[in-house]
């Protein structure tokens, strides 16, 4: 009887735990946006904090330490690159950019100043909503070599390269390399099959939550900023290399 209390007092507590609210920093400029924004996501059951000034919102993010920040890029008093650069560091929740702008530039350098995942103005809901429970979902129950179907490691080593999956930290030769979760979760399950090609769109859909959509070049940056993470030569790169129309090859004797 004891026992079955006990589970019933645990299980309550992993489901108080799973219920309790997110807290989301949305800084943006536009009071329009942010007050529709602010009142969708509430109606989802997220706690919306707002900040509508660039040059108070590094403060914000790492005194009060938001479970996601979602970052404009065209702000007053500071831009969201510069932010995003400078908190990426100290702040290791996920950061979602929004950017207008219609090429890409935007978005590539969101990603390679830390970022997350972007969405495009004019923000559609149901896809903001998908984004944020995707990196939620990610950092919740992060890639490890547990809750996925290849390899279950606690350690991978290949020469000078060593990934200690329980602790999500990696070291070559001997020196920490300071991955971000996206970049950690793929190389993670590139090393978990080494010689293997990984198709783009499984890497994609695994690493981000939601189904590659043929455009969206985030996952080609992750692999360039790993790349240079990890000492690949970025012209002829020998540790991770792209074959073209399938996906990326993780080579297990290039660490040497």
């Amino acid at each position: 009887m004891v026992f079955f209390v006990q589970v019933a007092i645990i299980n309550n507590y992993i489901k108080s735990m799973s219920e309790i609210k997110k807290t989301i920093l949305l800084v943006e400029d536009d009071l329009r946006l942010s007050g529709l924004v602010r009142e969708y996501l509430e109606k989802q059951g997220y706690d919306i904090l707002v900040e509508h000034r660039g040059d108070r919102a590094v403060d914000r993010i790492l005194n009060e330490v938001p479970d996601m920040v979602i970052l404009d890029l065209m702000l007053p008093g500071r831009d969201g690159l510069s932010i995003c650069r400078d908190v990426r560091t100290a702040y290791k929740e996920p950061i979602l950019i929004l950017t207008a702008r219609e090429d890409d530039m935007d978005q590539v350098a969101g990603l390679e100043m830390g970022a997350d995942d972007y969405v495009k103005k004019p923000v559609e809901p149901r896809v903001l909503l998908a984004r944020i429970r995707a990196l939620f979902r990610r950092a919740d129950h992060p890639v490890t070599g547990e809750n996925f179907s290849f390899k279950k490691n606690k350690e991978l080593r290949f020469g000078s390269l060593v990934i200690n999956v329980a602790s999500r930290s990696v070291t070559l030769s001997g020196t920490l390399v300071d991955l971000s979760t996206t970049e950690f979760d793929l190389l993670n399950l590139l090393a978990s099959e080494p010689g293997k090609v990984l198709d783009r769109d499984f890497l994609y859909q695994f690493v981000k939550g939601v189904e590659y959509d043929g455009i969206d070049r985030s996952m080609d940056v992750v692999v360039s900023r790993l790349r240079k993470k990890l000492r690949d030569n970025s012209d002829h790169p020998f540790r991770i290399k792209t074959i073209w129309g399938s996906g990326y090859l993780f080579v297990e004797d290039a660490w040497e």
